[in-house]
């Protein structure tokens, strides 16, 4: 069909997540047409370096063959089995024993979702299940961080800390509340040990105040993906899980960004021997060539949760596409990829060269931070280099850099407060890379050059 037929129709019926309905109508839709390893192809054959993998997810790059004949197989098999009434099928069975074992130590138990915010969801309600069944109703309050992202369910935007998620929603609800970001370059504080003192010690405080028998969880990523890649220092999740569990409140680590070598082990807890209650993931489970997420839990919360009521009483949490054989068998042969397929250490051996090329931009006068863990990175954007003082919202500065970003061929993300995000494939080579960063310094420079942004510049 032609492109503007098909702009139309976009226009006139689909809904877009997380997009402005009368600006879409105005605008339009950038349809995408094929993909091959890290390039996309649009409707009109421009092609694209994909910086962002889709959104996040697609950590192996695009068209691999045998992630797609894994799906064929398995379609012609067996295309759907419910999890219910204790029906299972073999891959969704053998997967969830290869994420136990590559998982921290403490998770052996997984539960199946269709991706990010449902696993939110089913940590939520599985966490309020448990203690419920343990006897401590009285827990109902969940902690997050400011700038935290944590999808977009009913109650799990809730503690998402980002205000379009809350705006019109009736959000937060009175149970969830917010520490600050562990934000290296926005504190005031000097040091890696002062910030993760700081975090500690705002957990306790909220804690404190609310009341240990009062509070259920806390939730956090261990990068802050969509609140703007937000590093902690090194040693801050560490510190949290250590402090929850002094505590007496859940620690939920959600890695549905950071898991699966996007920030160079398969899961970024085990970075720091981190061991959580709970875990969420989704995005490079399948690698976003089906849809899937899970919800890893540990011997205490499956336990608490399994002796809480009379044998013949049902846990009633579930989906009809849980534990899907179609998106299962996917997963297995993506995790084969990123494991015998060389993923994880190309992106491992690559990762210098993602962090040298972001720092290289540092000189660059947009450029106010550059910063990284594998191949999870972000450039912010500063009117002032000294002050760090951010952009007027009114220039739309990142509008203006997704625009020429777009005309130079490059995907990323581009937020609202003029922060880059980068989540380049695992698949990328020394030239891509390479590639990617001379076409992001020319957009910069294309932007910088505009009178506007000129004069803003201080």
């Amino acid at each position: 069909m032609q492109t503007s037929a098909l702009a139309a129709l976009d226009r006139r019926h689909l809904i877009h997540p997380v997009t402005s309905l009368r600006e879409h109508e105005e605008l339009g839709p950038l349809i995408l047409k094929s993909g091959q390893g890290a390039y996309l192809t649009d409707h009109q054959d421009k092609q694209l370096l994909d910086a962002f993998s889709g959104l996040w997810c697609v950590n192996t790059g695009y068209g691999q063959e045998s992630v797609i004949r894994a799906a064929t197989e398995q379609m012609q098999r067996l295309p759907y089995a419910t999890g219910y009434f204790h029906f299972a099928s073999e891959p969704a069975i053998l997967l969830a024993k290869k994420l136990v074992d590559i998982s921290p130590a403490s998770l052996q138990h997984v539960y199946f979702t269709l991706g990010g915010s449902d696993a939110v969801d089913a940590a939520i309600r599985y966490i309020t299940h448990y203690h419920h069944s343990i006897g401590k109703p009285g827990k109902q309050h969940f902690i997050s961080l400011q700038r935290g992202y944590h999808g977009s369910s009913s109650v799990g935007a809730g503690l998402t800390a980002l205000p379009n998620f809350h705006y019109h929603f009736n959000l937060p609800l009175p149970t969830q509340h917010y520490l600050p970001s562990p934000y290296p370059y926005r504190s005031e504080l000097q040091g890696d040990e002062a910030i993760i003192a700081a975090s500690v010690q705002a957990l306790r405080d909220k804690v404190a105040e609310l009341g240990a028998d009062q509070v259920a969880a806390f939730f956090c990523e261990p990068i802050q993906g969509s609140g703007g890649v937000v590093v902690p220092p090194k040693g801050w999740l560490k510190a949290m899980q250590l402090a929850c569990n002094e505590l007496d409140i859940l620690f939920v680590v959600d890695e549905v960004i950071t898991g699966f070598g996007r920030t160079g082990p398969m899961f970024a807890c085990l970075d720091e021997d981190v061991q959580p209650d709970l875990m969420t993931m989704a995005k490079g489970l399948t690698a976003g060539y089906a849809p899937m997420g899970a919800v890893m839990m540990s011997d205490r919360v499956y336990n608490g949760i399994a002796d809480g009521a009379p044998m013949s009483t049902v846990v009633g949490h579930g989906q009809t596409y849980s534990a899907h054989p179609v998106s299962a068998a996917v997963a297995l042969e993506v995790l084969r990829l990123y494991e015998d397929g060389g993923l994880l250490e190309n992106g491992r051996r690559l990762e210098p060269v993602f962090a040298g090329g972001l720092r290289a931009l540092l000189a660059h006068p947009l450029v106010g931070d550059a910063r990284s863990r594998g191949l999870l990175g972000a450039l912010e954007l500063v009117a002032d280099k000294q002050t760090k003082a951010r952009f007027a919202p009114e220039l739309k500065l990142h509008d203006r850099i997704f625009q020429a970003a777009y005309r130079h061929g490059l995907v990323f993300r581009a937020f609202g407060d003029n922060i880059l995000g980068f989540a380049p494939a695992l698949c990328y080579t020394q030239e891509d890379f390479a590639l990617m960063f001379a076409r992001l310094e020319a957009i910069l420079d294309e932007v910088l050059a505009q009178p506007e942004v000129r004069q803003a510049v201080r």
